[in-house]
């Protein structure tokens, strides 16, 4: 992968898997492939593990987060978590914006701009995916609804937003489906989303931001993806519950910042 001077991330998101003794058997496991690493680990864990895991994990190069979370401080909600609830419980970023989010549970661009601006406020970094159905691929608006998705998070946010949010564009086409978009597909969205950071915040501080790409990600698909200077990193789904293939795909970052 191409040095950029951007912070490089691996981000594995966990979704509706593992109990608590599971997820800290992997973390046991993980941990020797962490520590090699040249890049940050994130693991979005369930909300059951955010705590016990956050507690395994301090003072080593793993950052937990978690997958979601409402856009209220408190309130009468049930079955929802709040952000304090995650910060308190050691979580130090959140997904947003993911596609599953959006299509399954109707999250509007609305929703997860407050989102957004409640993870900011309340300490929690926020990790935003953006990204377009096959249907919209094909209809040729791919860049126009994730540039939109984008503008519509972040509006109104101000530059200092730029230091801490990063950006995963997941083509929905390619989630679950065993589809991986081509290097080429991907590093042209990527600067597509970069340019529309720039007109949001200005060039400087879109250079900063990392973009990570998510669409089935596995360690047969990564290493071409890593090579595009345009990709900061991975979002991995399916392949961040072995610990066998995250393992690898981290193993790939070592190798290319060897080469």
């Amino acid at each position: 992968m191409a040095s950029s001077g951007r912070k490089k991330i691996i981000a594995a998101n966990w979704k509706m898997y593992k109990t608590i003794p599971e997820a800290e058997r992997f973390v046991k496991e993980l941990a020797p492939a962490v520590e090699e690493a040249p890049v940050q680990v994130y693991l979005a864990a369930p909300f059951t593990a955010i705590y016990p895991l956050a507690e395994m994990t301090k003072g080593t190069k793993l950052v937990i987060g978690a997958q979601n979370m409402n856009d209220a401080s408190e309130g009468a909600f049930t079955g929802e978590v709040a952000a304090r609830m995650l910060t308190d419980a050691g979580a130090q970023f959140v997904i947003l914006g993911h596609s599953e989010r959006r299509r399954l549970f109707k999250e509007s661009d609305t929703l997860i701009h407050r989102k957004v601006a409640k993870a900011l406020a309340s300490g929690l970094q926020p990790l935003l995916c953006v990204g377009e159905s096959a249907e919209e691929r094909e209809a040729g608006t791919s860049e126009q609804v994730v540039t939109e998705q984008l503008h519509a998070a972040l509006n109104g946010l101000d530059k200092k937003a730029a230091n801490r949010v990063v950006i995963a564009y997941e083509p929905i086409w390619a989630i679950g489906t065993g589809h991986v978009a081509t290097s080429q597909e991907a590093s042209e969205m990527h600067a597509k989303i970069r340019q529309a950071l720039a007109s949001h915040w200005g060039e400087e501080a879109a250079a900063g931001i990392p973009i990570l790409y998510g669409g089935s990600v596995k360690p047969e698909t990564a290493p071409e993806l890593f090579d595009q200077p345009e990709i900061d990193g991975f979002l991995v789904g399916g392949a961040s519950l072995s610990v066998e293939s995250f393992t690898e795909i981290l193993n790939l970052t070592l190798q290319k910042e060897q080469l």
